[in-house]
């Protein structure tokens, strides 16, 4: 099995990806990581990034998910997944990738990313992404979590939910 963490920035891809690696004993892959320097220079500078500077960075991260099945292995990605065409470069029809939406408010989110310091993200990003996101409906593997608990409940909710969808025992 395969989780993708997507959400906008800030909704706590990492905390919740960690947690969730500790306990799914599964390799916890930052997709973050996977950008240009092309692009985290864009976005160090406040610039949103466009469809062309995604799609090379989407395919990446495909790869490494296609790398994981291959080897029959689990893995955690996070990634913002933002839009349903970045989802199907990731999912496709991957029956084993499932994407958990860590979904909050703006409000929220930018009180978080307030607090905290990210390597190139600047909050002045955070409307961009809220702007690009398009939420996953009923046709997608997806599971919609609300982000306003601690991450270990944002976990443990995810544990469950995959249970209820037999992706997990």
């Amino acid at each position: 099995m395969i989780i993708i963490l997507m959400g906008v920035s800030g909704c706590g891809k990492t905390s919740v990806g960690n947690g969730l690696s500790k306990i799914l004993n599964a390799p916890f892959a930052e997709g973050d990581k996977f950008h240009s320097k092309e692009n985290v220079e864009k976005m160090r500078g406040g610039t949103p990034l466009t469809d062309e500077d995604r799609w090379p960075w989407l395919h990446a991260i495909a790869d490494y998910i296609d790398e994981r099945r291959a080897e029959g292995k689990d893995a955690i990605v996070a990634c913002s997944a933002l839009r349903k065409v970045y989802r199907d470069i990731l999912m496709g029809d991957r029956e084993d990738v499932v994407a958990v939406h860590l979904k909050g408010s703006f409000e929220l989110i930018l009180g978080r990313m307030q607090k905290r310091q990210h390597e190139y993200m600047p909050v002045s990003l955070l409307q961009s992404q809220f702007d690009t996101l398009e939420e996953p409906d009923e046709t997608e593997n997806v599971i919609t979590v609300d982000i306003d608990k601690k991450p270990e409940a944002i976990v443990d909710e995810i544990v469950d939910r995959l249970r209820a969808k037999g992706m997990m025992s």
